[in-house]
């Protein structure tokens, strides 16, 4: 990975300068055809952050992305979302050139302002995958969201009047509706390799809370458990919440829950010293998580052997 400093772009015409690519239509939004991005310097690992979003659908990138804990290799159609301040590592295969297609769509904050969209855009946690997690298109899907992209470039491209934003905002909320019901249905149609990753959460789980001391480390975090399976904390979270309706906290919490149940039913520990054990700093918390899971207070649990 590259060890010289990002590029930061702050505003799209940056961008597309060191794209080599013509000023954008729009300062605020535009949609760059792949296949005509210029190299980039001396096919050197670079760093690229900015302060805009970024929606990429490619094929047939000549190398690699870096993005969190793995390398993605672009040889087959992928959907991948970016979101300001986030850091892309770029390597290009040696002596590499670009035979990449597809589009991208480059959309700044600003373009959002005093609309819905501001918001609701903060809520697709699609935006904090890691690259490796880019969403996989059919090509039924893929024709949908190229045709929503080509609405919106033929928009902007146009005379804009006083629709023209409600238009495109309109048409960028339907292209972030369709990404995450593509993304519900991948993490369905995945099974084996998402059964996979639940089995290795539970193991992970399992290992932790039978090895290490609670009192001393804690209770995992999500960021933990999200390191130990390789996948970013988001990505771990939407899949356990399709496949199971339960988020990687609430799994985590579960698992707590399992381990208070055996220390309350087969140990004269009081309520406060297994708080303490598992990690708690006040027995209240504990006794709330508890009664929460469960329904019981902690003594009531432990009333129900007697």
């Amino acid at each position: 990975m590259s060890t010289t400093p990002p590029y930061r772009f702050k505003t799209i015409t940056e961008y597309c300068r060191l794209a080599h690519l013509p000023a954008p239509a729009h300062p605020l939004i535009s949609v760059i055809d792949l296949a005509a991005l210029g190299p980039l310097p001396d096919y050197e690992p670079i760093s690229v952050v900015a302060d805009f979003y970024f929606i990429s659908l490619k094929r047939g990138f000549p190398g690699k992305l870096h993005y969190g804990q793995q390398d993605y290799d672009f040889d087959e159609g992928v959907l991948s979302f970016m979101a300001p301040n986030q850091v892309l590592n770029i390597a290009l295969a040696a002596g590499g050139q670009r035979h990449q297609a597809g589009w991208m769509l480059v959309l700044h904050p600003d373009f959002l302002w005093n609309t819905p969209l501001a918001q609701k855009i903060k809520q697709y946690e699609y935006f904090s995958y890691a690259t490796n997690e880019a969403l996989h298109l059919s090509e039924q899907e893929e024709r949908k969201l190229t045709a929503i992209v080509q609405n919106i470039e033929q928009e902007y491209q146009g005379n804009m009047d006083k629709f023209s934003q409600d238009v495109i905002i309109a048409q960028l909320d339907v292209l972030l509706t369709y990404s995450e019901r593509f993304y519900e249905r991948q993490f369905l149609t995945r099974k084996i390799q998402n059964h996979q990753l639940l089995q290795r959460l539970e193991a992970v789980l399992a290992a932790y809370f039978d090895h290490e001391d609670l009192a001393t480390t804690g209770l995992p975090t999500v960021q933990y458990v999200a390191d130990k399976l390789n996948v970013s904390p988001n990505y771990l979270s939407s899949m356990l919440k399709v496949l199971t309706g339960q988020s990687t906290q609430q799994h985590i919490h579960n698992k707590l829950i399992e381990k208070a149940k055996v220390q309350l039913s087969t140990t004269n520990l009081s309520v406060s010293e297994i708080a303490y054990v598992l990690g708690f700093e006040h027995p209240q918390s504990f006794s709330r998580l508890f009664k929460t899971k469960t329904a019981l207070s902690p003594l009531e649990f432990r009333q129900s052997f007697n």
